[in-house]
This record gives structure tokens, C-alpha cells and sequence, in this order.
């Protein structure tokens, strides 16, 4: 199965051009699915060829998954094994895809964590540290705020991407795909400080660098915003990501239209974007609760 699984990757690099990223975790999935399938009795195996998979093996794995895994993340490992499949279905290999007779869990619903309008504005007017770091710090979480990029988005930023003139950023988003996004004055001011004090000390293209001049990578970033919500006294466990969210509240608080929020964000389906709408509506409603006489919290 490992070969087939090889093969599928592949395919996913070269004919879909699926992200590194993504494929990883697909791979991750089905090597998981594998040991399963190596752990099955002799007797669960025979008759079954080198490919022992049927609807009630796959029912069987994800009843073994549902007491130590979330629904979202069995939701996700079957939805790679129906990808998997399928393929393998074209290939020749199955005669027929077992995993689209088994019914996906209905995945918990839940509101992204988002900052409220002064608490974003708090995170980024605090001190910095008075250095080239610190003029770095200030530019990613402008530019994080402004333009509502993935942090992987954002670290794979190269300099060439960014037109301070225009007020532009040119990403590169998830299944390769490009996107024009625009880019606020104070991120834009934040920038063009940073690339000032950095001068020509960098030796790669990379927009953001660690203190060695490599690329700056997401986990660092992460790092560095818990530090900076203590320095801006936020008791928040918000992550990067937070800021993309809080950047979609935001515009849509402000009357954006969702289409438009779509395309900034490069949400493929406007289903996904549309769990901002019921941030929004929950913020009006704690705003209700709170302030009006007859509020149900009263």
C-alpha cells in the first residue's frame, strides 16, 4: 500500500498541485489508515487480496478513531481516504470507491476566536523593542491585520511581492493559487521602515527573516504573538490566524460585501466564508444583551 500511496502523492504534486502542506497531511491520514490495516487479524485479511477494504473495515477504523479523535478530524481522515480512493479507483485498482458509502460526521459548529476592534488596535500600538526586530514585528502583525493573509501565506512572502506604491501584495495561496490583495497605509509605512533598517543585509528574497537573515518561519511567528499579547496586556489565547478572522469581522462589520471578503481571503466556496456572518450576528447580539433594558441577560 505504500507504493500506492507514493503514487497518490504524486499525483496530488504534479496533476492537482496541491501544497506541500496539504499533501502531508494526506499522507499523514493514510499511513495511519496503513498501520490500521496491518493491525487487522490474518482471518479480517483473507479474501481480500493485497488490499483488504471494504465498507465495514473503513466503518470499523472510524469507530476506533471516534473515541480518541474530535469529529472534525475523523471528517478529515476520511475525506483523504475518499480522495485516496477515488484514485486509485481511476487507476484500476478498485473496482469500485468503499469510503462514498460511509457517511461523514456532522462536525461540531463553532465561531472563530476573533479580537474586538480596540483589542486589535491595542496589539498593534504597543511598544515595540527599538530595534530591526521589532520594526519586523510590527510589520507582520500590520500586515497579518491589514490583508487577512494566512501566516503561511505571509512568511512565504518574498520581497518583490509587495508594492508599497500601489498599496499591493501579490500572494501566493493554498492549490498555488494567486491572488492581488491590498495592503493598508500603516502596514504599508510598517514595511518600508523595516526594509529600510534592514538594508542590504539580507541574502535571500524572503520578505520577513529571523535574526540569522533566513526566512522567518509560522512558528516563530506564533511564538513571538503570545509574547506581544502579554507586552499589549491582552489575556486572549489568539493565534495569527486570529488576526485573519479578525480582519473578515471586521470588513464585514463595516459593511463589506461577502463576495468582496472572499476574495480576499481566497476562500475557494463562499460557504466558508460565511461563518463570519454568524460572528457578527453573535457580537450583535452580546451588544443587545448587554445594553438593551430588556435584554435576556438583564
Amino acid at each position: 500500500m505504500r507504493e500506492l500511496i507514493d503514487r497518490f502523492d504524486r499525483h496530488l504534486a504534479l496533476e492537482r498541485g496541491v501544497s506541500e502542506h496539504t499533501r502531508l497531511a494526506y499522507r499523514r491520514d493514510l499511513l495511519a489508515f496503513q498501520a490500521f490495516l496491518d493491525g487487522l487479524p490474518a482471518s479480517r485479511q483473507e479474501g481480500q487480496g493485497f488490499f483488504p477494504v471494504d465498507v465495514v473495515t473503513l466503518r470499523r477504523y472510524l469507530a476506533l478513531l471516534h473515541k480518541t479523535h474530535k469529529k472534525t478530524s475523523i471528517a478529515r481522515r476520511l475525506s483523504s481516504l475518499r480522495g485516496f480512493f477515488r484514485f486509485l479507483q481511476r487507476e484500476g485498482v478498485l473496482a469500485a470507491n468503499p469510503a462514498e458509502l460511509v457517511s461523514t460526521p456532522r462536525r461540531e459548529r463553532y465561531l472563530p476566536t476573533v479580537l474586538s476592534v480596540d483589542e486589535s488596535f491595542a496589539l498593534l500600538d504597543a511598544p515595540r523593542r527599538p530595534d530591526l526586530l521589532g520594526l519586523r514585528d510590527q510589520a507582520i502583525l500590520e500586515t497579518l491585520y491589514s490583508s487577512g493573509l494566512r501566516v503561511g501565506e505571509l512568511t512565504g512572502l518574498d520581497v518583490d511581492a509587495v508594492d508599497l506604491a500601489e498599496g499591493l501584495v501579490r500572494v501566493l495561496g493554498k492549490g498555488s493559487k494567486e491572488r492581488i490583495v491590498p495592503l493598508g497605509g500603516k502596514a504599508c509605512r510598517a514595511i518600508h521602515d523595516y526594509l529600510e533598517a534592514r538594508g542590504g543585509v539580507a541574502s535571500t528574497d524572503a520578505l520577513f527573516l529571523n535574526r540569522n537573515g533566513g526566512r522567518l518561519t509560522a512558528r516563530s511567528i506564533q511564538r513571538h504573538l503570545k509574547q506581544q499579547l502579554l507586552d499589549a496586556r491582552l489575556l486572549k489565547d489568539a493565534t495569527p490566524h486570529t488576526l485573519r478572522h479578525s480582519f473578515a469581522t471586521h470588513l464585514l462589520d463595516g459593511g463589506a460585501d461577502l463576495r468582496a471578503i472572499q476574495e480576499l481571503l481566497g476562500h475557494e466556496s463562499l460557504s466558508t466564508t460565511q461563518k463570519y456572518t454568524q460572528v457578527s450576528v453573535a457580537r450583535l447580539m452580546e451588544v443587545y444583551d448587554k445594553a438593551h433594558p430588556r435584554g435576556r441577560k438583564k
